[in-house]
């Protein structure tokens, strides 16, 4: 497998609370494998708060940036707290420039290395 396709995903949970770790670029091939996961958890039913780690994410397109934009819709929708973290470089970057940034932060308040929003 060519590794710059390569996108590993990790789910952790506690409780209520998942987290997903993305390891790699999100990108139009790999992020139909990423909103899989995501639609997969927050539809569940048997969780209240998702988190989304970045970390390891050092390219992100517009395909994946819809994806989040989609998982944040349906968390919205259905009440649940959703956090992105871990946010750097390029990713930031680009949720910044497209005003997407905003969607996710809670009341305003800017935080650089992660941003949240609850309802």
């Amino acid at each position: 497998m060519d590794t710059s396709t390569e996108l590993t995903i990790r789910t952790d949970r506690n409780n209520r609370e998942t987290l997903i770790s993305v390891h790699g670029r999100v990108t139009i091939d790999t992020s139909p494998e990423l909103r899989e996961r995501l639609l997969a958890i927050l539809q569940g039913g048997n969780v209240s708060r998702l988190t989304i780690s970045l970390e390891d994410v050092p390219y992100i397109d517009c395909s994946g940036l819809a994806t989040l934009v989609e998982a944040l819709r349906i968390a919205r929708k259905r009440s649940l707290e959703l956090e992105l973290s871990g946010l750097h470089d390029r990713v930031l970057y680009l949720l910044e420039v497209t005003g997407l940034l905003s969607l996710f932060q809670q009341q305003g308040r800017k935080h650089l290395r992660s941003a949240r929003v609850t309802q």
